[in-house]
């Protein structure tokens, strides 16, 4: 099988509609019959993210030509947008799936950390937004700046599949708070389960609370604690690397959503897309699994 798009697609559509995403579960809704099932409708999803087409009126322009073959019909924009935004269950149920087929879901530990997902740059869109349930200003410390909306917390696996995130308005919970949410939703290999993370999450409580769950937390040392030299420093760095993935070669940054439920869909569209590409770079055996460049063209 060739690393390219068609392949993963067709073969993620065969593993949703058989496995995760079975048509005849699907229940009716009313109004017009929909042209795409969950299954094509998270294949769609996940081709717009690895082809960089953030805007959906463009991305339909060019869907026909790029994956026409593959699925020949396909909506219109309003359609479309309306679909996508109801499917977050969808998106979140196939990309965690995905991670869970992955050699590394199995192995005992998992990288941990948080970044902010900017929702809008003006007054105007603060007062207005339909987003005002999950954005808020917070505070960017890795670029020091203010920001206006939500705060992504992520739990990935060493090469970068993302195996729990949640999305929270940054201040009514901050970044410890979090974290712990996210932990008690996650459940990874058997046994103590390290977990690699920043100095932001330094603290007897949140530790002891982590050990309850049977994670250690290993994470570099403050400035007023000596400095351990064995530190994976280069493990840390690969979570900074899975986030800047999402939001520059994915999108996450452009992700133009303007409620709650879009939002939360793009995000579960670009975590969907990128254990998508993981995974079936693990198929075929590709010798850098995070890689996106057979599936961007």
């Amino acid at each position: 099988m060739k690393t390219n798009l068609d392949a993963l697609l067709t073969a993620l559509y065969v593993h949703l509609d058989d496995h995760v995403l079975p048509s005849a579960r699907q229940p009716r809704k009313r109004g017009p019959k929909r042209l795409l099932t969950d299954a094509e409708l998270v294949c769609v999803a996940v081709a717009q993210a690895l082809l960089r087409c953030d805007d959906e009126r463009r991305w339909l322009r060019s869907a026909p030509t790029r994956i026409g073959h593959l699925f020949p019909r396909l909506p219109g924009q309003s359609e479309y947008n309306r679909h996508l935004r109801d499917a977050g269950p969808a998106l979140l149920a196939a990309g965690m799936w995905l991670a869970r087929q992955v050699p590394t879901w199995e192995e005992p530990l998992r990288l941990m950390d948080g970044t902010p997902v900017r929702c809008g740059a003006s007054r105007v869109t603060v007062n207005r937004s339909a987003l005002g349930e999950i954005a808020g200003y917070g505070m960017d410390k890795s670029h020091h700046a203010f920001y206006w909306g939500a705060k992504l917390m992520l739990v990935t696996t060493a090469e970068g599949a993302v195996c729990a995130f949640s999305l929270a308005h940054p201040k009514e919970l901050d970044e410890r708070k979090q974290a712990l949410h996210l932990l008690h939703a996650h459940r990874c290999a058997p046994g103590r389960c390290p977990i690699v993370c920043d100095k932001g999450f330094a603290g007897a409580g949140i530790e002891a609370a982590a050990a309850d769950l049977g994670h250690v937390l290993v994470r570099p040392a403050r400035a007023d604690e000596p400095a351990d030299p064995r530190f994976p420093g280069w493990l840390r760095q690969r979570i900074e690397a899975v986030i800047w993935t999402l939001k520059n070669q994915l999108g996450l940054e452009r992700h133009a959503a303007r409620t709650t439920e879009g939002l939360w869909a793009r995000v579960c569209q670009r975590i969907c897309a990128l254990n998508a590409a993981i995974w079936h770079n693990w198929l075929i055996g590709a010798p850098v699994k995070r890689s996106l460049i057979a599936y961007d063209h």
